[in-house]
């Protein structure tokens, strides 16, 4: 299993730093996401600085950049990580796509299985030389002069991910991609009885298997040495569970498990009581939606819990890094990837 580094919310200038000790560390990937900063000038520093790491956004937005601006990205991105880059693609929500970005929004799913087909068109014309005529249901790419055109990439192999939560993007990964970043709000039994069968269903169409898809996920922790450091943990966790579980998007998690907290903590969260959402999180959810160990044991609870379900796992500790000294997350590291 690969174990990944998620670059937190910080400037482009740290990504050097943080590329380094990951590196240190032994993790595989370094990923960024598009939140406060733009995630291609980390990903750009962080290869410069440590060329054995892969990078990639987890995730960019999608539907704010047209598929040539996209494009272009992504192959001198490949370009500048030796052929280690992974393209991480989001459809966000209409209230961010039309208000914040004041970009169109409509049918994601099919948009952006169409935006993926607009994406590798462009390739095979700079890789190829071939004319450059996609003619799909939201785009249409048919002009490319050789002024504009960067030419052969000696790497032009660049794996398209997205990011979902329910079975419709799932469902899309299994089609057409070769990755899916699964939230991290999610249960073993959301992923069994809802993710890979749609990702299943997907590839089975496409004559594909879900041996096609990597699957890589942030996981939550709730560890520490003693027992008191890990009850400290616990209500940072119901804080980020409840927040998520507040939105709608997120119900079919919910519904998996019969979970019906979902309406109280929306309007909670209208009513601004940011804190208190928290008490509404029982424990056993908790241990649901997290891998909850000591220390000691938490690489090998992390492996009975995401083996033959996902390729890659990263952390999302409510402490940040500060939870582990540096030898202690090289052990984790070491832990993960041996298992």
């Amino acid at each position: 299993m690969k174990f990944d580094y998620y670059f937190p919310n910080l400037p482009p200038t740290a990504a050097p730093e943080f590329a380094h000790r990951a590196a240190q560390i032994g993790y595989d990937g370094f990923f960024t996401a598009e939140t406060g900063h733009e995630p291609f000038l980390s990903m750009c520093l962080a290869s410069q600085a440590e060329p054995g790491l892969e990078v990639g956004p987890a995730i960019t937005l999608a539907f704010p950049r047209s598929p040539m601006v996209m494009a272009q990205l992504a192959w001198d991105m490949q370009i500048v990580a030796g052929g280690k880059f992974l393209l991480g693609l989001g459809t966000q929500i209409k209230p961010h796509i039309t208000r914040r970005f004041s970009t169109e929004w409509s049918h994601p799913t099919a948009r952006l299985r169409d935006y993926i087909g607009a994406v590798r068109a462009v390739w095979d014309c700079f890789q190829n030389g071939t004319r450059l005529r996609h003619q799909g249901e939201f785009y249409q790419l048919t002009l490319m002069t050789p002024f504009f055109n960067p030419g052969p990439n000696q790497l032009p192999e660049i794996p398209v991910y997205i990011a979902g939560v329910g079975p419709l993007l799932s469902k899309l990964a299994g089609e057409v991609c070769d990755g899916f970043h699964v939230h991290p709000f999610h249960t073993a039994k959301y992923l069994d009885d809802v993710v890979l069968p749609a990702i299943a269903k997907g590839a089975g169409d496409n004559g594909r298997t879900v041996a096609d898809v990597e699957l890589a996920t942030p996981v939550f922790v709730v560890t520490g040495r003693t027992t008191e450091e890990m009850e400290q943990l616990i209500r940072p966790v119901k804080e980020q569970i409840a927040f998520y579980a507040s939105t709608p998007s997120y119900a079919p998690i919910l519904d998996t498990h019969g979970w019906d907290f979902g309406p109280t903590l929306n309007a909670m969260s209208k009513r601004g009581e940011w804190r208190q959402m928290a008490d509404v999180i029982p424990d056993e959810v908790v241990h649901e939606v997290a891998v909850v160990a000591p220390l000691e044991e938490l690489a090998e609870r992390i492996l009975t819990r995401y083996q033959g379900r996902v390729q890659r796992v990263g952390i999302y500790s409510m402490a940040g890094d500060a939870i582990f000294s540096e030898e202690e997350w090289a052990g984790l590291a070491a832990g993960i990837k041996g298992g």
